[in-house]
């Protein structure tokens, strides 16, 4: 044979290995990607059919109810999740003490005005961490404002002694409505700062919501002493009170505000954040967790906001032990205590983290309601982006297949600080901003097959990212 025909029948000859190889290659990932794609069809079959998650939130919201931190009622959550998460066939099941923030809102706040010798009463709720107006209330003439940058350009004098009324609309234009709150709650949080900064006496914020009711919207806020050292009442109000007072107001420059608010900031009380955990099987000490807030509000039952979240993430433990699924990491539920006023627990589980020198390969918040599932929001770090993005053929059956970059959750927070790749469950949040902190999240707002289907989102990519994370 010729030197030409020997190079010839060798390359012939390796690309023949090359397409084998290739073939086989192809072949095994097919195989692969249709087991992944039978057992996660098994896993919303689970969900579907036999999860707990809607009955598990009924009973937290109708038994316990509204658990703001340092509760009675967030006492009797921490053990609730505790019972829940063992009858889920949690291996273990962790209670994390945490100091938490207790507020108490007291007696039923009052707002109100005289208009032509008729008193008119302004739907209005006050907001977490606020101090209170005394008992005998306080009165005051009103200043509306749209922005910090007005009120900074009005002098102390007209500021001083007044009520401060930031009239801060929700963007409509906004197809995300996240985006609409984010620009908007910076009035909640620092708005008391800024006004008693020029003497206000309080502030009235126009709910953080783009329906057009009465029914008003807490959230917490932060008195920032490097802005102001005074601390004043802060209250919300609803969206057509706040319209009505803009009308009056306009009519009557002069008009007064009657404010009474007997909240009050007691000790801290110990709390707990409550753990529930599959061991791994191959690498118990590397963790893949999944958790929402335990508490909520007290004006509400906390149904959308975080309920969902903890009965969803409860819910995954459940489905790998009924489909004896044996993850090779430690699967966690997480139950975290205080997001809504402290983000104490947030900051508990990643010192522990820390401390006990745990991995985590990834952690997941679901906190924007019990809705349709539309995707996931995933961190780029450490590839894990890359990875679900791999994976979106097997989530598009299911409708839950938007993965955008960049993910992650307010308890979650620290540990994407200390490089943990975070991801957001992301369902539809059209309507999640109507009842966000409001009496009206309650238990009769979730739609069941909605719940579960979140779930199963959730549940599919823990699975996944077990087997190939």
């Amino acid at each position: 044979m010729n030197t030409y025909s020997h190079k010839l029948g060798a390359a012939l000859t390796f690309n023949k290995q090359l397409l084998l190889s290739i073939i086989l290659l192809v072949v095994g990932f097919s195989k692969a990607q249709n087991a992944d794609s039978l057992q996660l069809r098994k896993l919303y079959d689970y969900y579907l059919s036999q999860s707990k998650c809607y009955g598990n939130l009924q009973h937290l919201c109708k038994k316990v109810g509204g658990r703001i931190s340092g509760s009675p009622q967030a006492g009797q959550a921490v053990q609730w999740a505790k019972t829940a998460m063992y009858a889920a066939g949690a291996d273990t099941v962790i209670l994390q003490p945490c100091m938490v923030p207790h507020w108490v809102r007291g007696k039923k706040e009052k707002c109100q005005y005289e208009v032509g010798g008729k008193i008119m009463s302004v739907s209005c709720v006050a907001l977490g961490s606020s101090v209170g107006t005394g008992p005998k209330g306080l009165k005051a003439k009103v200043l509306e404002v749209k922005s910090f940058e007005e009120l900074e350009r009005l002098s102390e004098k007209e500021v001083k002694g007044k009520i401060v009324f930031y009239n801060v609309f929700f963007e409509q234009k906004h197809v995300r409505t996240g985006q609409a709150y984010g620009e908007a709650v910076k009035y909640r949080g620092r708005g008391a700062s800024y006004a008693a900064k020029y003497g206000a006496v309080a502030v009235l914020v126009r709910s953080m919501t783009s329906v057009a009711d009465d029914e008003p919207h807490t959230g917490n806020m932060n008195y920032d002493t490097s802005i102001s050292k005074t601390k004043i009442p802060a209250l919300a109000i609803g969206y057509i009170s706040a319209d009505n007072l803009l009308r009056d107001l306009n009519q009557n420059k002069q008009l007064e505000v009657y404010l009474e608010m007997h909240c009050e900031t007691l000790p801290d009380v110990l709390s707990y954040n409550v753990i529930g955990q599959i061991n791994g099987t191959e690498k118990p000490n590397e963790f893949i967790i999944t958790g929402g807030h335990l508490d909520s509000w007290d004006n509400g039952e906390g149904a959308h906001d975080d309920g969902a979240g903890v009965v969803q993430s409860i819910e995954v433990l459940a489905a790998f032990k009924a489909l004896g699924i044996k993850p090779k990491h430690s699967i966690r539920a997480v139950a975290f205590m205080n997001e809504e006023n402290g983000l104490a627990g947030g900051k508990a589980y990643a010192k522990a983290a820390k401390e006990k020198g745990e991995i985590h390969l990834a952690a997941l918040e679901t906190d924007a309601g019990g809705y349709t599932p539309r995707g996931f929001g995933v961190d780029t770090t450490n590839g894990l982006y890359k990875k679900v993005l791999s994976w979106k053929p097997l989530f598009t059956p299911y409708y839950v297949d938007r993965i955008s970059e960049g993910g992650g959750g307010a308890d979650i927070s620290e540990l994407d600080k200390a490089g943990v790749p975070c991801i957001g469950f992301e369902p539809d949040t059209q309507r999640y901003f109507d009842i966000h902190h409001t009496a009206e999240d309650t238990f009769d707002k979730i739609n069941k097959r909605e719940l579960e289907l979140g779930a199963g989102g959730i549940g599919a990519l823990l699975y996944l990212i077990d087997r190939y994370y």
